[in-house]
């Protein structure tokens, strides 16, 4: 497979699902595709190779010292969550579960970035504001409050586990439910643990995101399917790296083969967004899409 003339030159074994892995001395982050840092500006090369595959990675996005606060800051507001039994943000389900030690635990917070100003903070970072670029709309805005907010999802293998995985789809799905026009979208993931591909994580199929609405819409069962696909990647990455894939790339989270503590990921994702705006409160009430999430994918 070529990745904006990067071509794999070691067979799809190697490249894509389960089963690629870094030993014979090999950094264990090196991945089949070029990665980049995010400066103010992208450049001309990362806008041409978003365009072309529908993703980017970008490396050390935040230090390690700031991804050590951000996960400390996260147990306060679940001890906040858990102990007073919230049900729903802003109309989004909370996925609940259980960690290796039997602690009850949040496996998907929404908004969280409307719990914490640590959070909150994050997302004014003008680095974010060049990604506009990528869509080329002057109404582009990061998704503070729509969409589902700052998501941060806690993956982990327990017997009591509620989210290891999460099924094949597109994020243009969510405009569909909520009755609107599919509309230009990233959606922006920072994440807090180091993980390589034999350890699950991200799975996208490159170019999907140009393929047309019947792709978009029927390539796939969403959230039902887990099956990969043959021309699917995964990506390493570490603690403090950000990656943005298109709203209308298909892509899906693997099951980690281990369970317990290595099989621990953690990753936030936020939207940024173009068109009407459509924010949701206390008030709202959760879309198909939404519910889907919330009882499948364990």
């Amino acid at each position: 497979m070529e990745l904006n003339g990067i071509t794999n030159t070691n067979g799809n074994d190697r490249l894509f699902g389960h089963n690629f892995n870094h030993n014979n001395g090999k950094d264990p982050f090196e991945n089949k595709y070029p990665v980049f840092e995010l400066g103010g500006q992208l450049t001309h090369e990362q806008k041409e190779f978003f365009e072309q595959n529908g993703f980017i990675h970008f490396k050390r996005f935040i230090s390690k010292e700031r991804v050590s606060d951000l996960l400390r800051e996260s147990e306060n507001i679940q001890h906040e969550w858990v102990s007073k039994d919230y049900k729903t943000i802003n109309g989004v389900p909370i996925k609940y579960g259980t960690d290796i030690d039997g602690k009850k635990i949040v496996q998907r917070f929404a908004f969280i970035n409307q719990h914490s100003e640590k959070f909150s903070e994050l997302l004014r970072d003008d680095r974010l504001k060049g990604l506009f670029e990528l869509i080329g709309t002057a109404d582009c805005r990061i998704g503070e409050t729509e969409k589902d907010g700052l998501v941060f999802n806690h993956y982990i293998n327990t017997n009591q586990s509620n989210y290891s995985q999460l099924g094949w789809h597109t994020d243009a799905l969510r405009d569909i439910f909520q009755g609107q026009k599919i509309m230009p979208m990233l959606n922006v993931g920072i994440h807090l643990d180091n993980s390589t591909t034999d350890n699950g994580g991200l799975r996208i199929i490159p170019g999907t995101h140009n393929k047309g609405i019947g792709t978009m819409l029927f390539k796939k069962v969403y959230f039902i399917s887990h099956k990969p696909d043959k021309k699917e990647i995964g990506l390493n990455v570490e603690a403090g790296d950000l990656t943005v894939h298109d709203g209308r790339l298909w892509h899906r989270v693997a099951r980690s083969p281990f369970s317990g503590e290595k099989s621990r990921r953690r990753v936030m994702y936020v939207p940024i967004v173009t068109g009407k705006f459509t924010p949701r409160d206390v008030n709202s009430k959760p879309l198909l899409y939404q519910r889907l999430i919330s009882i499948t994918n364990k």
